[in-house]
């Protein structure tokens, strides 16, 4: 019988070890790869096409929601379920804008771990009950957990990222293999979109909006 494959991104390297520990312990399941941050993730579930991928939300340089919208986009097959440390109804909504199918607290147990990917592996959508009672309570009010679109393109979200994390216009430029000069105009084009006047305010902007987490933002 072919195994299930099953790619692990997370940034922390005692975190993604204990996760492949508890997926491996399953005879049909196979971790076929991990990946330390969101560019990789991306790229080694184009390599190996998982059939699930098990991602953090909040990652360096490319996170993980937008991770997601990129591997979903490019093989619609590979199901994605995020792992994160908090249950916002923002997050719920962001989740569900990037095309993953399952939503799972890191406070969760590993056995909460094993039936979500098994959810996943079978068709189906996985959230656990506080964060189901969310989605539940969106839809009870009239505001369907179908995404608040946001005023920025995928490109420059990322380029929001890498700024909020510190890089220079030059050092975006270089990441995302752009010319300065478009980098600058893409800066540019953000501030004037959200109508920002300041790095401080991009940076808050960021956090706000699940692009980067507290502590990559160092706000903490």
């Amino acid at each position: 019988m072919t195994a299930f494959r099953i790619l692990v991104a997370d940034d922390h390297e005692v975190v993604r070890k204990g996760l492949i520990a508890i997926l491996e312990q399953q005879p049909a399941w196979q971790v076929c790869g991990e990946a330390c941050n969101g560019r990789e993730a991306v790229e080694k579930a184009r390599q190996l096409m998982p059939d699930v991928m098990v991602m953090d939300v909040s990652m360096r340089g490319l996170n993980g929601l937008e991770a997601t919208r990129k591997i979903v986009k490019e093989n619609p097959a590979t199901k994605v379920l995020i792992l994160t440390l908090e249950d916002s109804s923002q997050l719920v909504r962001d989740v569900l804008d990037a095309g993953a199918r399952g939503f799972l607290l890191k406070s969760d147990s590993g056995s909460e771990l094993v039936a979500a990917v098994d959810a996943l592996l079978r068709g189906k959508t996985y959230f656990t009950s506080k964060v189901a009672a969310l989605v539940l309570d969106g839809y009870l009010r009239g505001t369907p957990f179908s995404g608040v679109r946001s005023l920025l393109t995928a490109r420059e979200r990322e380029i929001v990222q890498l700024l909020a994390e510190g890089s220079s216009t030059k050092e975006v430029a270089g990441v995302l293999g752009l010319s300065v000069k478009t980098a600058e105009t893409h800066r540019s084009n953000i501030m004037r979109k959200l109508q920002l006047h300041s790095v401080s305010s991009l940076v808050l902007y960021a956090v706000r909006h699940n692009i980067v987490h507290v502590v990559q933002a160092g706000l903490e």
